[in-house]
């Protein structure tokens, strides 16, 4: 096979830590109906990618084993092939968007994508690939999870996690919803949240239903468990309140008639187009902590695994 028929991508032969990472030559894929390929710019590593990497999701019995998997979700770059049936969307056009399959041999970590066209939408105009890679996943897991919740305007939401990205983006989605935010993180973290939005803030630190309670009497009408604390969160909501958690086994006991829910991504190009919209508004912040060619993955894997930042790592290609 020509070199002009292959790409680099980052895979999996066996599950472990970082050193399990290659980058691989592999057969260019092909757009087929329904589909573009995207010439990658660049894409995010996930905590998701840490768990396919780990071999965790497939202990979860989310992936099957197969001999090469694929890594990462989101990708920022420019359309160059679109198959049959394909509108909308132009070789040339700078587009991000998400894969979220699990059972794929490749995956966005790649200089190369295939992804169906609803998948796929318009890039940020005016921000640069890096920033754009950082809103698919993170972004829409905040916009799906707040539409499961079904919030009223002028209620109030606690959010976990509400310095990190899925965390972010939720608190300034729940505020352009008109909602109430509670902020869990660190007590550094205090500026940041607020900044984004957040009406109230508990350090992580605290008893969490005693201290939401201190602040909302009665309690929350709904949490976003975006750093899986589980039933301390739940007894910060109210009863007949509802709870989103947002990994797999993350789920507390639905006591007191709460309605609690894992909240399982979805790709959704135009739900993405509407983000993008409030990215170019200036009211969805894109944060990222840095960027790392994708030769240099399997660091970017130990520093994501090592925690504290505040926005996501990028691979450029």
């Amino acid at each position: 096979m020509e070199r002009g028929d292959l790409m680099r991508a980052v895979v999996v032969r066996a599950f472990g830590g970082p050193e399990v990472l290659q980058i691989a030559d592999v057969p260019m894929p092909v757009a087929a109906e329904g589909q573009v390929r995207i010439r990658v710019e660049a894409a995010t590593v996930n905590p998701v990618d840490l768990a396919t990497r780990s071999g965790a999701l497939t202990e979860a019995g989310l992936l099957p084993a197969r001999d090469v998997i694929g890594i990462g979700w989101d990708v920022a770059g420019t359309v160059e092939q679109t198959g049959p049936g394909v509108t909308g969307i132009a070789r040339g056009d700078q587009v991000i968007g998400l894969s979220d399959r699990l059972d794929v041999p490749l995956g966005t970590q790649a200089e190369h994508v295939v992804l169906d066209a609803g998948a796929v939408t318009a890039a940020p105009a005016g921000v640069p690939p890096v920033q754009a890679a950082t809103l698919p996943l993170n972004g829409l897991t905040a916009a799906q999870a707040l539409d499961g919740l079904d919030l009223s305007h002028g209620q109030t939401l606690l959010v976990t996690g509400a310095a990190g990205a899925v965390g972010g983006f939720a608190i300034q989605l729940a505020v352009a919803r008109g909602l109430r935010v509670v902020a869990v993180a660190g007590a550094d973290d205090e500026p940041l949240v607020r900044g984004l939005g957040a009406e109230l803030f508990v350090p992580r630190t605290a008893r969490l239903g005693e201290a939401v309670r201190s602040l909302v009497p009665g309690g929350v009408h709904a949490a976003l468990d975006a750093a899986v604390v589980g039933a301390p969160a739940l007894d910060a909501v109210r009863s007949g309140g509802a709870f989103a958690a947002l990994v797999a086994g993350g789920a507390p006991i639905p006591l007191r008639g709460i309605r609690v829910f894992n909240h399982w991504i979805r790709a959704d190009g135009a739900l993405l187009s509407r983000l993008v919209a409030l990215v170019e508004a200036g009211s969805l912040t894109l944060r990222v902590a840095e960027t790392m060619p994708i030769d240099q993955v399997a660091a970017a894997h130990q520093r994501l695994a090592k925690g504290g930042l505040r926005g996501r790592l990028v691979l450029t290609l």
